[in-house]
């Protein structure tokens, strides 16, 4: 039964910290991750002050320019002048609630880490909203993301919702986020869609982890036979024509750019005699992973490869240092709950999609 050694460890490939970053005074040399600087990550920026200290300013990242960067901090917005900047990085979303980290995380923040797992082609703001356009290669891509609040009247933004896909050919559809189980009755947008005839779409629950307690690769042994295992960084056209998003494929151009958009992902593949029988993938945030696009060919089913795929993602993630794993599932997949749910995740809140009559 030969196998390759596993999923490629991230640590080991290069990184884009700056080799000027300066020493905190303890002789660590602190990271200035430009490619952790993007619109709407939540970051922590050290930067010099006009009397030669320095300050931290924690945030949502709301500008990103060639001269300046501003975080959204409590106290408000801060601008930094990008010479002035000694050291940035994305850092995870903090606790709302008691608990581990993956069960303290907030459901708003947590919708928000998720989406820079699975970035669209396309996103602009409407207040905290986030509308999100990928020439309609899945609605987690395709949809509005309505967490926090628009910044304008109900009807005002609903409005602009509609005119801002269908100025890009597609169909308007909003992301609601709400308790497991429920489908967000009782607040204000839910209703309203509700009353206006917006159709309820592909109800999903989120699942969390602890990284450390989800089972490895080595727990999840193939069954007899001629089976290889392998990752990379990047799909090829093997994998790709193993993925059936919303049981649709081939996976067109714009979708190979969602799924290679993350700030790190493993492609992970099991193949019985040369033939690709099995597939998922991993992306990392900060302190995060994610699993997402796991399938297992019918005829190979009920024979342990969607454990196995579960295992090695989840030994990549251990090796980036993700401390909490993700994913999400179509509320009705009992068979898939069921899997996730042997392997350690629970459920953490629900969300579902609203589409126009």
């Amino acid at each position: 039964m030969p196998e390759t050694a596993g999923p490629p460890d991230p640590r080991d490939a290069p990184r884009a910290d700056s080799s000027d970053a300066p020493a905190d005074g303890s002789g660590v040399r602190l990271a200035l991750r430009e490619e952790e600087l993007v619109v709407g990550a939540r970051v922590v920026v050290r930067h010099r002050l006009p009397d030669g200290s320095a300050s931290d300013a924690l945030g949502e990242l709301l500008v990103v320019e060639p001269a300046e960067l501003v975080v959204a901090t409590r106290r408000g917005p801060v601008a930094v002048r990008r010479a002035d900047v000694l050291a940035a990085k994305a850092v995870p979303p903090p606790p709302r609630r008691r608990g581990a980290p993956h069960v303290a995380v907030g459901v708003d923040d947590l919708q928000r880490l998720m989406a820079e797992h699975w970035r669209p082609v396309e996103r602009e703001r409407l207040g905290d909203w986030w509308l999100r356009a990928a020439g309609g290669f899945t609605g987690r891509a395709n949809s509005c993301l309505a967490v926090g609040a628009a910044g304008t009247g109900l009807d005002d933004a609903v409005a602009r919702v509609g005119a801002w896909y269908a100025h890009r050919s597609l169909p308007p559809r909003f992301a609601l986020v709400h308790p497991a189980g429920t489908l967000g009755e009782g607040t204000p947008l839910a209703d309203e869609l509700t009353a206006r005839g917006w159709a309820v779409e592909t109800p999903t629950v989120v699942m969390t982890a602890a990284t450390d307690d989800l089972p490895g690769a080595r727990e999840m042994p193939l069954p007899a036979g001629d089976w290889t295992v392998d990752a990379a960084d990047a799909p090829d056209e093997d994998w790709l024509a193993a993925y059936h998003y919303r049981g649709r494929g081939p996976v067109p151009a714009v979708g190979r750019t969602v799924l290679v958009s993350a700030d790190a992902q493993v492609f992970v593949r099991v193949r019985d005699a040369g033939r690709t029988v099995a597939i998922a993938r991993g992306s990392l945030s900060p302190g995060w992973a994610g699993l997402t696009a796991v399938e297992v060919a019918p005829s190979h089913r009920r024979r342990g490869l969607g454990r196995r795929v579960l295992g090695e993602v989840a030994d990549w993630a251990r090796a980036a240092g993700a401390t909490s794993t993700y994913l999400q599932v179509a509320e009705a997949n009992a068979g898939a709950r069921a899997l996730y749910e042997g392997a350690g995740f629970t459920v953490h809140h629900g969300y579902h999609y609203r589409v126009t009559p």
